[in-house]
């Protein structure tokens, strides 16, 4: 059974999310403040932490950037802060996804499978020890699938999972034009609740790695009212 950190201060959230989750054949381990939490991530390994911002003694905010430090482990961030200031924020600072409080239990579950699931492959897919490398070169750009590895000009850049997913599905298909809803089926494998500031801030972030001018971005183009492509390269 796969294991995932609760780190929520409302007990009746709490009590609500454990046993729904328990259903879905998970093993919740609750920590009610960030220094507990701290505590109980460091006993054992998670396959996920459903992270609340407002916390007693040590927020969520500074907790996810201690472990951000020694993990990749996928973090939900999950708060009745809904502004697009800490959403930019959280997943800033490596959250993978976010929900906003009152959520639904089914739609929350989708959301922990798809990012564990997303973690799954990922880690696999860096461990193969063919020594075949798949790459594609997009001007100065070079992405090794096989390895798991982006450089530009030689200066290795790091990405989270899913911003990897991201460039890696505009590279594979470098004219398509893809919808901010395919994408979001494409990189979470889930459906998608229309949630767009999820996808803008994960975009930015990939921006602000890859290209020389955020500003200006000549790898990945937004088409306006449809979504997002490839940028044209002779």
């Amino acid at each position: 059974m796969q294991s995932i950190l609760l780190v929520e201060d409302d007990l009746s959230i709490s009590e609500m999310v454990i046993s729904y989750l328990s259903k879905e054949g998970f093993t919740i381990v609750h920590a009610r403040d960030g220094e507990e939490a701290l505590r109980l991530f460091s006993e054992q390994k998670y396959a996920l932490v459903l992270l609340d911002l407002m916390l007693p003694y040590l927020n969520g905010m500074d907790f996810l950037k201690i472990i951000r430090e020694q993990s990749r482990v996928p973090v939900l961030i999950i708060s009745a802060k809904d502004g697009e200031v800490d959403k930019a924020l959280g997943l800033g600072f490596g959250a993978d996804d976010y929900i906003a409080k009152p959520f639904s239990l089914i739609e929350l579950t989708a959301r922990v499978k798809s990012a564990i699931r997303r973690a799954t492959e990922y880690s696999d897919s860096g461990s193969s020890s063919s020594p075949r490398s798949n790459i594609i070169t997009v001007q100065d750009m070079t992405m090794d699938i096989d390895n798991i590895r982006l450089s530009k000009k030689g200066r290795e850049i790091h990405l989270t999972a899913k911003e990897w997913s991201i460039l890696k599905l505009l590279f594979t298909y470098p004219k398509k034009i893809f919808t901010k809803e395919q994408i979001y089926r494409s990189v979470w494998g889930d459906e998608y609740y229309g949630d767009e500031n999820i996808i803008n801030v994960h975009m930015s972030r990939l921006r602000e790695k890859i290209e020389d001018n955020p500003s200006s971005p000549q790898y990945i183009k937004t088409v306006w009212g449809i979504g997002y492509k490839l940028g044209d390269f002779q």
